[in-house]
């Protein structure tokens, strides 16, 4: 059994919760508020933003010229092709410039892209890998479940066609025949280790849908004594 089959079986209660979140749900049936799909794409666009330069490192990081150029090519679809799904979300949205410059990142799309740079910089491009692997390959696996979904809405279907076209199919397929050949013969320790980052991963793409499902906020708990 391969690297990714096994982390994926092994992380595949977690992904089932992505499946079955009523965000993904509501997107598919067209059901979903555009609210909190709003919120979702500014926060999505800063999580992109940076998963793109963690992508810049990772070509740092390869050991081979063809890797770099392959990694650097990833992080230039990310910012030419999702980045600009994005933009076309926002003139669609009637996101404005002044909500776009007010932007903050809500706890969930902060920490994860915080966990994404420290396996770049704590890691070596398998760590680096491992980190970003579940965003390529769930929302791979989210537009293959939908592919016949019918939202009626013209921004979930563009979402849908995006994430489930052969174009994205062969950009996950390439990581994972990669993470894969990366993960050959390394010792049961260190498969440790990339696993717990591509569990990690997996559980901040189940939180990403709830932050955007309750657009979540920063918020200090009321704590006795404190002010």
């Amino acid at each position: 059994m391969g690297f990714c089959e096994r982390v994926r079986r092994e992380c595949d209660g977690i992904w089932e919760a992505s499946f079955r979140h009523p965000f993904v749900e509501a997107l598919a049936d067209g059901t979903l508020d555009e609210d909190v799909f709003r919120f979702y794409v500014l926060q999505d666009a800063y999580y992109l933003s940076h998963f793109a330069k963690v992508q810049a490192l990772g070509a740092v990081k390869a050991k081979d010229l063809l890797t770099t150029q392959s990694f650097a090519k990833h992080a230039e679809a990310t910012c030419s092709a999702e980045l600009a799904l994005h933009e076309e979300f926002f003139t669609m949205l009637g996101v404005t410039p002044e909500e776009h410059a007010a932007f903050r990142p809500a706890p969930t799309a902060y920490a994860y892209t915080s966990h994404m740079y420290r396996a770049a910089v704590e890691g070596d491009l398998a760590d680096v890998l491992a980190a970003l692997l579940p965003c390529y390959w769930l929302y791979w696996e989210i537009g293959e479940r939908l592919k016949g979904a019918e939202p009626g809405h013209p921004i979930y279907d563009k979402w849908i066609a995006t994430y489930g076209s052969e174009w994205f199919g062969e950009l996950v397929n390439e990581q994972i025949d990669r993470m894969n050949r990366l993960a050959e013969e390394l010792p049961e320790e260190r498969i440790l280790e990339l696993g717990e980052r591509f569990r990690k991963s997996s559980i901040y793409e189940l939180n990403f849908w709830e932050m955007a499902w309750t657009r979540e906020q920063w918020e200090t708990p009321e704590m006795e004594g404190v002010r």
